[in-house]
């Protein structure tokens, strides 16, 4: 069978796309399958830390993606039950690095950055309605079976890129599993439309409480009445079709009821929350990346930006392997650093986020542990240590001690 690319990545969403878009770049002949007949935008992740930054400018993708969203800095955790407001901000890594804000802009608008960027190389192409039904690989390469809206066909390359999300078709047919567990409680993302003008709320707002617990954050600055996305968590039992029926109530548990009227819900998106990792990142020539790798509460906004940092060393490392200037065991490596950045980081964290969160019954751990935010508020040496965590999830360069001479 003729290979008429590379390297096929699974799945267009951002780390998909990024994958094709540093690959292209190198010169790699790429093939992107989605299953999907277009980029979706349901509502998720939206918030992209400081230390993700530089890899988009790396990639050329930075102005664009600036244009699109918005920078910030401001932070707030509001305490229901005491009425506390705890500010923060990013204005702490002013001097100390090269990007000292958070981009805010919706999943669905950064993949259309990187698209319009991907789609400027002859040597990528994007193919939407396909859908992975079956994976094989030999010695030299793999096959991709997907069907199409016109029957089923195979596409062959010498390595596959699964980035097709935490339900991986790629992942499922390498044989890898995918461990950890799930939260019992449903995750509720909405895209919301409500006035701005609430004084003592920050463009990223984290509101605790064990019943409207909620993170409230600014998607674009446009109006008066802004682009906002409201996630709360609600019992997993109740129907998940009739989720927009419940928000009202959780919006007047926060806001009141004036402003739980005037909201516009503008799109609604219920889901399981997971804190789950492949077994191995590489099965063969199949290597994973994003949430096809691993899967976490969304709390903190951890999420994306694995992906993020999975696919600016991925793409590098696997181009450099397809070009002959470094071996394939560079791919090894890729997969055991984001593997452990994962579980010994990543996860970790999402997971006290969730508690701190939305798990605040106990007055004493919920003081305890707001203490961090408080000192936060008031020492900014504190508050860049603490910020700087977010760089520790990144994996450097794999290529300097790889590189062949």
């Amino acid at each position: 069978m003729a290979e008429e690319q590379q390297v096929i990545v699974a799945g267009a969403g951002p780390t998909g796309l990024l994958n094709a878009l540093g690959l292209a770049q190198q010169g790699v002949v790429v093939t992107v399958i989605e299953r999907a007949p277009a980029l979706q935008d349901a509502p998720r992740a939206m918030v992209y830390h400081w230390a993700t930054l530089d890899g988009l400018a790396r990639l050329g993708l930075l102005d664009g993606a600036i244009r699109s969203g918005f920078l910030k800095q401001d932070y707030a955790y509001r305490v229901r039950r005491t009425g506390e407001i705890i500010e923060y901000g990013l204005h702490a890594l002013e001097g100390k690095v090269r990007n000292p804000y958070n981009l805010h802009l919706g999943q669905g608008a950064l993949a259309q950055v990187i698209l319009r960027h991907l789609e400027t190389f002859e040597n990528a192409r994007v193919l939407w309605d396909h859908e992975v039904t079956a994976v094989t690989q030999d010695r030299d390469g793999v096959e991709v079976t997907v069907r199409t809206k016109s029957g089923g066909k195979v596409l062959r390359a010498p390595w596959l890129v699964g980035a097709d999300g935490a339900g991986s078709r790629v992942r499922v047919e390498a044989g890898l599993s995918f461990d950890g567990m799930t939260w019992p409680e449903r995750f509720v993302a909405t895209n919301v439309r409500f006035p701005d003008d609430r004084p003592g709320w920050a463009q990223s707002t984290f509101y605790a409480d064990d019943v409207y617990g909620a993170i409230i954050a600014k998607i674009d600055e446009s109006g008066d009445h802004g682009l906002w996305r409201y996630t709360y968590m609600e019992d997993d039992a109740l129907p998940a079709e009739s989720a927009a029926e419940r928000l009202p109530k959780f919006l007047a548990g926060v806001f009141g009821d004036d402003i739980a009227q005037a909201t516009e819900l503008v799109a609604i998106s219920p889901y399981r929350m997971h804190q789950r990792s492949a077994s191995s990142y590489r099965a063969g020539r199949i290597l994973l990346a994003g949430d096809a790798a691993h899967a976490t509460n969304p709390t903190g906004g951890l999420g994306l930006t694995m992906g993020l940092f999975d696919s600016y060393v991925l793409n590098e490392a696997l181009g450099a392997v397809i070009q002959q200037r470094a071996d394939d065991g560079v791919l090894d490596v890729y997969a055991d650093l984001r593997r452990r950045a994962f579980l010994e980081k990543a996860s970790p964290r999402a997971s006290a986020n969730k508690r701190l969160l939305f798990h605040s019954s106990d007055p004493v751990k919920l003081d305890q542990d707001l203490e961090v935010f408080r000192r936060m508020s008031r020492d900014p040496e504190f508050a860049a240590e603490r910020l700087y965590f977010t760089k520790t999830l990144e994996t450097p360069s794999l290529l300097a001690a790889q590189t062949r001479v």
